[in-house]
């Protein structure tokens, strides 16, 4: 059963040099691109769900998941399994990076591509506002050396 919940995975790497690339994904069904998305299970945490849904899409397993503030709220006439529940009418979507220091992408059926980009790249190729704010917000705390591993207990 779904919760009542999505999260959004911006995945990211750091070569030797300093330098930043963020994963983006083209879905198969829309053919946008856009970052790891997915709704949480029953029980599921938001943290366990995005790294649940980082390994079933791209096949990443391991790294530094770090949650941001940038924070969603989606109307539930976007989920089949939302849109009949009465007094429900929108749900969140909990935004995390996660720092990948190898990967081996591995693309579900929900993407047929992905490319490692720049920030500019990627804000010319995402579709979704949501996906473009939660950027900025990583590329911010980048640039500040602002990234905090996620201790937040409601989400572990």
């Amino acid at each position: 059963m779904r919760a009542e919940f999505q999260v959004l995975v911006l995945p990211f790497i750091e070569n030797e040099f300093g330098d930043i690339k963020f994963i983006i994904f083209r879905r198969s069904d829309r053919k946008e691109w856009q970052f790891i998305a997915g709704g949480g299970e029953k029980n599921e945490k938001p943290l366990e769900a995005a790294a649940r849904e980082s390994k079933e899409e791209a096949n990443i397993s391991f790294g530094d998941f770090f949650l941001l503030k940038t924070k969603t709220m989606i109307p539930i006439n976007c989920f089949k399994e939302h849109k009949d529940k009465k007094n429900l009418y929108v749900i969140p979507e909990y935004v995390f990076a996660v720092k990948i220091t190898d990967y081996d992408i591995t693309l579900s059926n929900e993407h047929t591509e992905y490319k490692l980009v720049t920030y500019a790249e990627a804000l010319s190729c995402l579709r979704y506002d949501s996906n473009k704010t939660a950027l900025w917000e990583l590329n911010e705390r980048i640039k500040n050396n602002d990234l905090r591993i996620t201790d937040v207990d409601y989400l572990l």
